[in-house]
C-alpha cells in the first residue's frame, strides 16, 4: 500500500512536497518525491466574501429591515384589506379612501390613527384587533395580532405618503 507523506506544511504554502512510499517502509527509505500544486485560496474567496456580506451588519441595516417590514405589510394588506381598499381606494365608502387627502379630512394623520382604526374599526369599517370590542364593530373573519396591525399601519401610511405608487388612481 502506498502512502503520501506531507513534507511541508500544506495549509500555509501554495505548493506541497509529497513523498510516496510503502506504509511499512522507514521514512528514510522513501522512494519518490514530487511537488504538488495546492489550489490557491482565491478559489475560496468568492464564497467566503458572499458569506461575510450576508452575515455582516451591512445587510442588517434599518433600511434592510424596513424593506422586509414593508413587504410583510404589503402581504398583510393583500390578505386583509385589499377587498375594500384595492389601490388605496374604498369600495364601500368612497370618501374614506387611504389617500392622504381623505385620511387627513377624516382626522387620520398618523400611523397610530391608522392603527387604532384598523384595530377597533370605525363607521362601516370593522376592527381587526384580537381584543376588538364591541363585537358588532369587529370583523367576523380572522383577527390580526398587534404587530401585524402595526405593520399594516406603517404600510398604509407609507403608501399614502407616496400616493399609492404603481396603482392607477381612479381620478382621486
Amino acid at each position: 500500500m502506498e502512502i503520501l507523506y506531507a513534507v511541508s506544511p500544506c495549509s500555509y504554502v501554495p505548493r506541497c512536497l509529497l513523498v510516496k512510499g510503502n506504509a511499512n517502509q522507514a521514512p528514510s527509505k522513501l522512494k519518490h518525491v514530487e511537488q504538488v500544486k495546492i489550489p490557491h485560496s482565491k478559489n475560496l474567496f468568492p464564497p467566503l466574501v458572499a458569506a461575510f456580506v450576508a452575515l455582516s451588519p451591512i445587510c442588517n441595516t434599518p433600511a434592510f429591515a424596513q424593506s422586509v417590514d414593508i413587504q410583510r405589510g404589503a402581504t398583510l394588506f393583500g390578505q386583509a384589506c385589499i377587498g375594500c381598499h384595492d389601490g388605496g381606494g374604498n369600495i364601500i365608502q368612497p370618501g374614506a379612501t387611504l389617500f392622504t387627502k381623505d385620511l387627513e379630512r377624516n382626522g387620520v394623520v398618523t400611523e397610530d390613527d391608522i392603527y387604532r382604526i384598523t384595530y377597533y374599526g370605525k363607521g362601516r369599517m370593522p376592527g381587526f384587533g384580537e381584543s376588538c370590542t364591541p363585537r358588532g364593530q369587529c370583523t367576523f373573519g380572522p383577527r390580526l395580532k398587534e404587530d401585524e396591525i402595526k405593520l399594516l399601519a406603517e404600510f398604509v401610511k407609507l403608501q399614502a405618503n407616496q400616493g399609492w405608487p404603481n396603482v392607477a388612481s381612479n381620478g382621486d
